[in-house]
């Protein structure tokens, strides 16, 4: 055998365990970028909300006042409010009372109405005239539940008394905490969440796959959140 041959082969078998480490070390660095940049953003992202949790408890509690009894009417009362604040170029509103959708998640079982989806923020009228239990999911956005009718209990691990939260009052679940809650006969409620909010919907979407297989549930309710993404990216809500 040549010398130039036996080069070659040599050649090519360093060439043979570079390439592995070349790809780890492209992966690696890719991931440290990705974790790096998700950090950053993490740092900032408060630059795009635009609810703020007290003026929409606040909210919450002038449409009981004003509608007493009447859910219809605290939903009319808070979207008319909210439309009234917040200019669109600002934030888009989904003003359409009609459109809800039923919602499978953690076990709980409602329907709700998508006021409001963005990246960093949604706003929902969730709840049921039946009542409903099950668990809140660990998620990355704070969650900030304004009872307008009924009332909810919720209880965290290690705790020996129950939390109760009357219409009026406002449940707020931080991030990375979770609980069992339980939503009595005729509850509903103004829910807010801020934070990274797509990393959420795995949570809204499991039981569909693995329980409920309700497809044309989840199939309106992608086409509402979509369309409302959408809505607010092109006037540059995030």
């Amino acid at each position: 055998m040549s010398g130039q041959t036996k080069a070659s082969k040599l050649s090519k078998k360093v060439e043979s365990h570079r390439d592995p480490i070349m790809t780890w070390a492209k992966r690696l660095t890719f991931l440290f970028l990705f974790v790096a940049t998700c950090g950053w953003l993490d740092t900032i992202k408060h630059r795009w909300y635009v609810f703020e949790p007290g003026f929409l408890h606040e909210l919450a509690q002038d449409a009981i006042a004003t509608s007493p009894d009447d859910l219809s009417g605290m939903i009319t009362h808070i979207v008319k409010n909210l439309t009234e604040t917040y200019p669109s170029s600002q934030i888009a509103i989904n003003t359409n009372q009609e459109e809800w959708v039923f919602n499978n998640a953690g076990g709980a079982m409602g329907a709700m109405y998508i006021i409001h989806a963005s990246i960093t923020e949604y706003l929902i009228i969730f709840g049921t005239p039946l009542g409903t239990e099950g668990h809140t999911g660990l998620h990355t956005a704070d969650d900030y539940f304004n009872i307008l009718t009924g009332e909810q209990w919720a209880f965290a691990p290690g705790s020996l008394e129950m939390e109760r939260y009357p219409a009026g009052s406002v449940h707020h679940l931080p991030r990375g905490t979770a609980k069992q809650y339980k939503m009595h006969k005729g509850c509903f409620a103004l829910e807010y969440a801020r934070g990274w909010i797509p990393l959420m919907l795995p949570f809204g979407f499991a039981d569909t796959f693995s329980s409920t297989l309700d497809i044309p549930t989840l199939y309106n309710t992608v086409r509402i959140t979509a369309r409302e993404n959408i809505r607010n990216l092109l006037i540059g809500k995030i």
